[in-house]
């Protein structure tokens, strides 16, 4: 990782200059994207996503946008206190920090913010990981058994050791290969010292998301032996180890 930055009148991208020296404001347009026919998928919603090809392979464009009701006042902006503190900025370095760690996170290419007075824009373009399932809908088919949630307890164990808290640990954004798992999305996260409380909240968020996708489906009485109690062991085993 080469850590470079251009700063201009539109604003200023943070990049891996290893990974591409000719990162443009461009990047960051789905417009621009599509009329290279590049742009093969783009969606809605809260975290505007598009799925890319770049010059450096396939990438996955998220321009940050805000949830719940603020979202309705701000939009996608968020408040100016520096640019080391955009939203896009701080997860660009702890994505770095991540790929320092050996953990399996998104490979992060360029980083930008767009300020107009008091507010900012952002966005982050990662490298795409390729044929994936969610654990979401792993868990929705049915694909959710006791060595998958062996896996996801090792996964989230490593990322806990590492001090790597994630604000919104769900099944959306663990990823399944055939070959690893990967956790993304780590938007509003952090490096923090290891303490049990932060630790468990996030266990907490990921029980009640695999709940909500339908992972309990057959009732407590399957759900916790088969795959919540599993987890959680591997979890202990790999973090105490």
């Amino acid at each position: 990782m080469q850590e470079r930055t251009h700063k201009d009148t539109a604003g200023e991208i943070l990049f891996d200059a290893d990974a591409s020296t000719t990162v443009d404001h461009g990047w960051f347009a789905p417009e621009y994207w599509r009329s290279l026919g590049a742009l093969h998928l783009q969606s809605g919603g809260r975290g505007g996503v598009a799925m890319i090809t770049t010059p450096v392979g396939e990438c996955v464009l998220r321009h940050y946008r805000r949830g719940g009701m603020v979202a309705a006042l701000m939009g996608d902006r968020y408040l100016w206190t520096g640019a080391d503190r955009t939203r896009a900025f701080a997860e660009f370095r702890l994505l770095v920090e991540i790929a320092r760690q050996g953990l399996p996170g998104p490979p992060v290419i360029a980083a930008r913010y767009r300020r107009r007075g008091f507010f900012y824009t952002a966005d982050l373009i990662t490298r795409r990981i390729a044929d994936v399932q969610t654990l979401a809908e792993c868990a929705a088919s049915g694909l959710l058994d006791t060595v998958l949630a062996i896996k996801v307890g090792v996964l989230v164990a490593r990322f806990h050791r590492a001090g790597v808290w994630h604000a919104d640990l769900n099944a959306h954004n663990i990823l399944v290969t055939s070959e690893q798992l990967y956790l993304i999305d780590f938007d509003r996260g952090e490096l923090r010292a290891l303490a049990p409380a932060w630790r468990l909240s996030n266990l907490k968020r990921l029980r009640r998301s695999l709940i909500k996708v339908g992972a309990a489906k057959q009732g407590d009485a399957a759900f916790d032996p088969s795959v919540w109690q599993p987890l959680l062991d591997a979890y202990k085993g790999t973090f105490d180890a």
